[in-house]
């Protein structure tokens, strides 16, 4: 997955920057600029990295200031200079330059840096982790521990971080974990249970802690094994016995720095929650420019 071949979820924007908008404006609005800032006065400013990163979710740039002039009923900001999504940003790099109602600027800049720091973090983390596996053939991948109700927007900067989603929904994939397996009775009878239910085992993923739990799987007929907390070893020795027979995830507590091993044991893919809940949002800020004479 490359950066231009991420689709920004704009739809599912445009409803997060709404209810953002909602929680930071509270009930009467921005009272501050409102008293400082004479109605009409314009200004300029700089979207700026103050660090290295990798850029992800300019889209909202346009999408935080056009939410905020519609409510205050004013023509919206213009964004020139923009970087796209994926750029490797210097430090102090301009990442665009906004003009407009000073207002609308100030009004929505902490919403539009929230959430432009939280994932330009994420795809840094995730760029930072294909990096360390390249030139095997393993990938990476994202889960499900994400921000409540931010996943479209956590997930689409993975992609920009060269990264794959893993499921976004519970209905994407059938996925027996732990406890599907201790309620079920066992590897065995949870796959038994989903051929019951209609699902086919190969269109189907199954978490595994031990070897025989593997064996079990693969035997089975499951279409993905999850290896949860083995040992590059440990992961070898499974890999081995399942022989191309179905398809390899490796995950817990996996993390940049660490990741090399596993990939090079022959997974197909490492799935990392810290992508998501532990990656952290990068410093970014917009300057005001001076006023011109």
């Amino acid at each position: 997955m490359t950066a231009s071949s991420a689709r920004f979820p704009g739809e599912r924007a445009a409803w997060i920057v709404r209810h953002a908008l909602d929680e930071d404006l509270g009930r009467d609005g921005d009272v501050t600029s409102r008293a400082t800032i004479p109605a009409g006065s314009r200004l300029s400013a700089r979207l700026v990295a103050r660090e290295p990163c990798v850029v992800a979710g300019m889209p909202l740039v346009a999408l935080v200031f056009g939410q905020m002039a519609q409510r205050l009923g004013v023509e919206a900001p213009s964004v020139g200079d923009a970087v796209d999504d994926g750029t490797r940003a210097r430090a102090g790099e301009t990442l665009a330059v906004i003009a407009g109602d000073a207002r609308v600027v100030l009004g929505g800049e902490r919403v539009l840096l929230n959430l432009l720091a939280r994932l330009s973090g994420i795809a840094t983390l995730t760029a930072e982790a294909v990096a360390e596996i390249a030139g095997t053939r393993t990938t990476v991948a994202d889960t499900r521990k994400t921000t409540p109700l931010l996943r479209a927007l956590e997930k689409y900067a993975v992609r920009v971080g060269g990264g794959e989603n893993h499921r976004e929904t519970l209905d994407e994939l059938p996925m027996v974990k732990d406890n599907h397996k201790l309620v079920a009775g066992g590897v065995r009878e949870a796959i038994s249970a989903l051929r019951a239910a209609g699902i086919d085992p190969r269109d189907a993923e199954v978490e595994v802690d031990t070897y025989d739990e593997c064996l079990v799987a693969v035997e089975e007929g499951a279409g993905w094994i999850l290896l949860d907390n083995m040992t590059p070893d440990e992961v070898r020795r499974c890999v081995d016995a399942v022989a191309g027979r179905a398809r390899i995830e490796v995950s817990g507590g996996l993390r940049p720095g660490r990741l090399r091993p596993f990939a090079e044991a022959g997974a197909d893919r490492l799935s990392l929650g810290i992508l998501t809940h532990g990656a952290r949002a990068v410093d970014l800020a917009l300057d005001v420019l001076p006023a011109a004479d």
